[in-house]
């Protein structure tokens, strides 16, 4: 029998042991990176949110998402959830930013790179098809209980697509494009930055949609670790077995996942 679990265990364990210093470094920093998005969406009345999201949804996807905006977030409002649907959009914002900031250099390297790209390749399956529940576990070890060790899953988790579709984006650009930069003395940084990014832009935006999209929905999953928001309100109703307190986050979660699927949709539409 190979009891592979044992060894991860163990190399767990030996982190946890050895880079407690890191580890509580990046409790703070990310902690401190949530905390800012939370105090600011907080510090922003409700009706001045709401209409300002459904002015955005308006401008970059179309009346009918604005008014479905408006009329969502009412619903939201009316409901009680406010606070979590700000929790919980903050986590996602948070968790989305370092996983940009992380997986759009990997997709630039990977698309530059044929031998990193076969090295990304099944790290990124393996981050993809494992159970988002798993995450949770390391994450826990790691930095406790709270937001934070939510994030750090969610990061994980939702990373992938936007390193797929970065490098994707970069290798579609046309050969005769590249060699016509050449051509006019391009040097390899500015092919990239002035060629080849902006033309794998609406690209590289679906893949931060997935990113967005995937965020939110390991953010439901990391309230089983405390880190608050609509998760919990579905969380409650699942283990208390409020079926109406259940159905009511689940529907504040659709609603918020919409409104964000419409515009950063609409935002890579506009870029095409």
């Amino acid at each position: 029998m190979i009891n592979i679990g044992k060894y991860i265990e163990m190399l767990i364990n030996w982190l946890t042991e050895h880079f407690a210093p890191f580890f509580d470094a990046m409790d703070s920093a990310i902690g401190g990176f949530i905390n800012g998005f939370q105090h600011l969406l907080y510090l922003i009345p409700f009706y001045i949110t709401i209409p300002l999201l459904a002015a955005l949804a308006w401008w970059k996807a179309g009346r009918g998402t604005a008014i479905f905006t408006l009329l969502g977030l009412g619903l939201i409002y009316g409901m009680g959830f406010w606070t979590e649907t700000m929790q919980t959009l903050a986590l996602v914002l948070s968790s989305t930013s370092l996983a940009l900031l992380l997986g759009i250099p990997l997709g630039i390297w990977s698309a530059r790179s044929p031998r990193c790209n076969q090295v990304l390749r099944p790290i990124l399956d393996l981050m993809q098809t494992m159970p988002a529940f798993v995450y949770l576990i390391p994450a826990v070890l790691f930095f406790g209980l709270g937001t934070v060790p939510g994030a750090f899953a969610t990061i994980i988790f939702a990373m992938p697509p936007v390193v797929r579709l970065t490098g994707l984006g970069i290798r579609q650009v046309p050969r005769e494009v590249i060699e016509a930069s050449h051509s006019f003395g391009a040097t390899s940084w500015q092919l990239l930055y002035k060629v080849q990014l902006p033309l794998a832009l609406p690209t590289i935006l679906t893949g931060i949609n997935q990113t967005i999209m995937m965020s939110l929905s390991m953010v439901v999953i990391a309230a089983m670790i405390s880190a608050g928001g609509l998760g919990e309100v579905v969380l409650k109703g699942i283990t208390q077995m409020k079926i109406g307190l259940g159905f009511e986050g689940g529907i504040a979660v659709v609603i918020l996942a919409i409104v964000l699927d419409r515009i950063t949709q609409g935002i890579a539409q506009m870029k095409k």
